[in-house]
């Protein structure tokens, strides 16, 4: 790429910080930017996978104290993502970037669609359960989170359609590197009908496997630079690190409108590219 490391670590900062909020990952902002700025798809594509596998790491800790994350839920889906990340990232050399820009952009919409349609709020607080720790139900696709010092229970429903989705994500993610968060939070979200912001924590801790899987394909490739990627990890960190802690102040129907706006974004920015 031509751009400088400092640019593209401040660059990741700003996706990272913006994609840890809303659960999308940051590189479904940041590759489409870097491809604007002129960098050719093959090479911004690694960069955008080590800004998620950074911010992943950065913000997982204080969504892990939040009681936001829930693991069992989260690996499950990510059976079918990590596939669909190889198989993506094997494939991704030999198609067309109007082909990638598309497929990126079309997902976008869709999630945004997603993501602004639905009013109010799912599930409601249970005010018995106050005085218990948030968190997932061991053993179970269900658990309970605090929303404005109460305490709300959930239960993921409809796998079926999760583990299809969780697979498309996956290989969108291989192709273009953007993760795939922007395509599992709100399949999460609206497929399964869990809270926006388990699914977004959920889906930034568990992007930094998807993101590994589609990073060794890339090394085996010889498409990962070693500057690019070291600026990307630093910015990424910091931002990600910053995103986490925004995330646990703002309401759940903030951080849904921020990630369908953010969606909508990326779609305009890969179709005016394009």
């Amino acid at each position: 790429m031509n751009q400088l490391p400092a640019v593209v670590a401040v660059l990741a900062a700003a996706a990272a910080l913006l994609g840890s909020v809303g659960g999308i990952g940051g590189a479904a902002l940041l590759v489409p930017v870097l491809v604007a700025l002129g960098a050719e798809p093959t090479a911004a594509a690694p960069v955008g996978l080590v800004v998620v596998a950074a911010g992943s790491l950065a913000a997982s800790a204080r969504q892990l104290d939040d009681g936001t994350v829930h693991h069992r839920l989260g690996l499950t889906l990510e059976l079918a993502a990590a596939g669909g990340v190889v198989a993506g990232a094997i494939v991704s050399v030999d198609l067309p970037e109007q082909v990638v820009a598309w497929v990126l952009a079309g997902a976008a919409v869709v999630g945004a669609v997603s993501a602004l349609a639905r009013r109010g709020i799912r599930n409601q607080p249970v005010g018995i359960l106050d005085a218990e720790p948030a968190g997932e139900w061991p053993g179970t696709l269900g658990g309970q989170y605090r929303l404005d010092g109460a305490v709300v229970p959930y239960q993921a429903t409809h796998l079926e359609r999760g583990l299809p989705a969780a697979l498309v994500a996956g290989v969108v993610a291989g192709i273009s590197g953007v993760g795939g968060g922007f395509l599992k939070t709100p399949a999460m979200s609206e497929l399964m009908r869990v809270p926006v912001k388990v699914a977004a924590a959920t889906t930034t801790f568990t992007l930094g496997i998807t993101a590994s899987a589609g990073l060794l394909v890339y090394a085996v490739q010889g498409r990962v630079d070693a500057l690019d990627s070291a600026g990307a990890l630093v910015g990424a960190v910091v931002g990600g690190w910053m995103g986490a802690r925004i995330q646990s102040m703002l309401p759940a129907v903030v951080i849904r409108r921020a990630t369908g706006v953010l969606l909508l974004v990326v779609a305009t920015v890969v179709v005016v590219r394009t």
